[in-house]
């Protein structure tokens, strides 16, 4: 079994919509050589773009495509542990950001991630190819 790597929203976002220009080559094969999950509050965060018009297409209808094509699945951890350990996410007011963040970090694994202020904080996170 490959390893796990978690995936940010705007990353299943530019997934489901084929956007891999975006997505540098060395996130890329993060993305490949990893088995895929995504916190719950990623689901929350693309239903809230959606409803207010920033997407196109509801939480569960990327989530179901993303399922099928890359075996994307979501973390089961339980809530109360992930929202004990989003305590410690003090650097960010961004409660989709502390949740995500927490979920992986509780599984000590990588995050997908193009967000500065997570890389600043989150040495697990994945996004630049290497200089």
């Amino acid at each position: 079994m490959a390893p796990l790597i978690y995936l940010d929203t705007h990353v299943v976002a530019w997934l489901f919509l084929g956007d891999l220009q975006r997505i540098p080559k060395a996130a890329q094969k993060a993305i490949n050589n990893n088995e895929l999950l995504i916190s719950p509050m990623v689901l929350v965060e693309l239903q809230y773009l959606f409803e207010v018009g920033r997407t196109a297409e509801t939480s569960e209808r990327v989530f179901e495509s993303l399922d099928v094509e890359l075996g994307l699945k979501v973390c089961d951890l339980p809530f109360p542990q992930v929202a004990r350990r989003a305590f410690d996410v003090s650097w960010t007011r961004d409660p989709f950001d502390r949740l995500i963040v927490s979920q992986a970090s509780l599984r000590e694994a990588k995050l997908v991630t193009k967000d500065r202020e997570i890389h600043r904080y989150y040495s697990a996170a994945v996004w630049s190819d290497p200089a």
